[in-house]
């Protein structure tokens, strides 16, 4: 048997250079697609990275699967044109240069200047542009990145502003004031797809808390405690309501004895006490002897009237329904105690229940995650994070805590800087998501996955269980929401075009031909309502960067305001890959 000859010392890496100089040279890919010009056009949406973080292992997965795809179609003779992308606006960068300028606060922020922050960002997106392009052409992935579309650009941000005309115009963009997932390490809120990748398994304490009921109210009740379970302690300053489920079958227990042996941590309750809990919870909750002395629906709390566990923390106002046992239908037994704890600012239904039944709005926490001047002397000024445990001394030192544990579960964490998200009650704007749920639903359908159980499963429950997306941001580099509102009588107009700015602008001069922050906050309209000589100023919120690369398909042909045909020819999209955690990122804003 003859035996191979050997090719000798081989350099697989001087190899594999000297082949990539070749393509260089030669334009290889340039050519690759200009001769099959007249080819079927299978077309290729790349997923923007951004240029202010290095590329990694994972970008080189996906970039195979897509070089892979596109070289096959491109040898049977398709068309395959491959524009790069860069995503360049938006939280992560932000981060990146207040990190290098220290400016940890928005008030640093504004101190060094807008227009110089948002220069320093421009400037910061492409800081590893080198590394992505060596990175690229060293595993021969092809893809043009000499003519990429750049989500900066003026005319892919008005390309996204005409979108949001649309979406306004058929009233479904609309501003809000909701609970929103808000971060204050960031200063800003975040939409449903943006926490759900940022998801994390901690350890934290919850507590049983005792909510003394007012003799004048109690009735037959007078003397008990009601028993709430929270896994927030420091949203219990800001407490104004408790609900129950009225059709829940309450008790009304009294402590025979005093806690064995096994009772753990801090709290307790004294021989005699009487406490109201869900009757199917009993024996989750209590850790004494007990005997029931009766049983009743919830109805019949309804009303009742309980002492504040802060009392200068929220004032009254002119609430007849503060600190008092109200109805939710949504109360169930299937954990805590069969009766939540309600502080209105701080959780949805929370604030859905408080807005029904005319409970205190009013904020224990500021945007800094700090507690308000006049929560408690103990706790004012400080991060609420920092205080859950000087919370519950407080209240067992006052008698109120029964008990408390350590409970495990999942928590938001803001996707970029790890910290623990804040439910907390603020303005936003939101695209009403929920009224085109079928239509996204019936598209989803027409789209081909791979595999196929992504579509129907993750994806589509996504879709199923879909939320009206927190669309605006609080913050400075990114594209303004382009959404004036009159000083007078308070009339929204949208703006889709700098041409249309331009047109209707008290000084069209303060136009310019860069439409981000702080240039277009100086743009002031007349009011667009008959009848009214008032001022419409622009709502100071730039766009979440999910929308910015959501627009790719349309945007990077500066559509609709270039009439080469580009987006037509390009649209509907044959082809994207992209890691699967992009079904809550970037594939639900492209569809969206």
């Amino acid at each position: 048997m003859a035996v191979p000859n050997t090719v000798g010392d081989l350099d697989p890496v001087a190899l594999e250079e000297a082949l990539i100089d070749t393509w260089r040279e030669q334009e290889t890919f340039q050519k690759s697609i200009s001769q099959r010009r007249d080819g079927q056009p299978f077309i290729f949406l790349e997923g923007p990275p951004t240029a202010n973080g290095k590329p990694g292992i994972h970008h080189v997965v996906a970039r195979t699967y897509k070089d892979l795809v596109c070289r096959w179609k491109a040898m049977e003779g398709r068309f395959v044109e491959r524009k790069g992308g860069w995503d360049t606006h938006g939280l992560p960068v932000e981060i990146e240069v207040q990190k290098r300028l220290d400016l940890m606060s928005n008030e640093a922020i504004e101190e060094f200047g807008m227009a110089e922050f948002n220069d320093e960002c421009r400037k910061s997106v492409w800081t590893y542009e080198d590394a992505w392009r060596k990175m690229t052409e060293r595993m021969a992935f092809w893809v043009d990145l000499d003519d990429p579309y750049v989500t900066l650009h003026n005319e892919y941000v008005e390309s996204g502003w005409w979108a949001l005309k649309q979406m306004f115009e058929k009233d479904l963009l609309y501003k809000g004031h909701k609970i929103l997932p808000y971060c204050p390490q960031t200063g800003t809120s975040y939409s449903s797809h943006e926490v759900a990748q940022g998801y994390k398994e901690v350890e934290e304490p919850s507590v049983y808390i005792k909510f003394k009921l007012t003799d004048e109210t109690a009735g037959d009740l007078a003397g008990a405690s009601v028993l709430a379970w929270t896994t927030t302690p420091w949203t219990l300053p800001g407490n104004v309501g408790l609900a129950v489920g009225p059709e829940v079958t309450y008790a009304r227990v009294k402590v025979t004895a005093a806690a064995g042996e096994s009772w753990d941590g801090r709290g307790g309750a004294e021989v005699g006490e009487e406490l109201i809990l869900a009757e199917d919870l009993i024996g989750e909750v209590l850790r004494h002897q007990a005997e029931i002395v009766e049983t009743f629906p919830g109805s019949k709390l309804v009303g009742m009237a309980y002492e504040p566990l802060f009392p200068d923390a929220v004032s009254r106002g002119n609430s007849t329904t503060a600190w008092t046992i109200l109805e939710a239908d949504w109360v169930t037994t299937t954990d805590g105690t069969g009766v939540v704890h309600t502080a209105v600012m701080y959780g949805e239904d929370d604030y859905n229940l408080g807005m029904k039944v005319g409970l205190p709005a009013e904020h224990t926490v500021d945007m800094d995650g700090r507690f308000i001047a006049g929560t408690h002397n103990s706790l004012d000024g400080r991060y609420v994070k920092d205080c859950d445990d000087d919370i519950i001394d407080l209240l067992m030192y006052d008698k109120l805590l029964y008990r408390e544990k350590m409970y495990v579960h999942d928590y938001p964490h803001c996707w970029r800087t790890g910290h623990p998200l804040l439910y907390y009650a603020m303005d936003s704007w939101f695209v009403r998501m929920t009224a085109v749920k079928e239509k996204l639903l019936e598209f989803n359908d027409q789209v081909e996955w791979a595999p196929a159980n992504v579509g129907t499963g993750r994806f589509g429950e996504w879709l199923r269980n879909v939320k009206d997306w927190a669309i605006s941001r609080e913050r400075y580099w990114g594209t303004p929401l382009p959404v004036w509102i009159c000083q007078d009588c308070e009339h929204q107009h949208c703006a889709g075009s700098r041409d249309e700015l331009r047109l209707l602008a008290v000084d069209p001069s303060k136009v310019t031909d860069d439409p981000h922050r702080p240039f277009v906050d100086e743009v002031i309209l007349p009011c667009q309502k008959g009848g009214c000589d008032g001022q419409m100023i622009r709502e100071p919120y730039v766009m979440d960067c999910w929308f910015d690369s959501g627009c790719a398909s349309f945007a990077q042909w500066h559509h609709p305001f270039e009439g080469d045909g580009k987006f037509e020819e390009n649209f509907p999209i044959d082809y994207i890959c992209e890691g699967v955690d992009q079904t809550r990122g970037w594939f639900y804003t492209l569809l969206a």
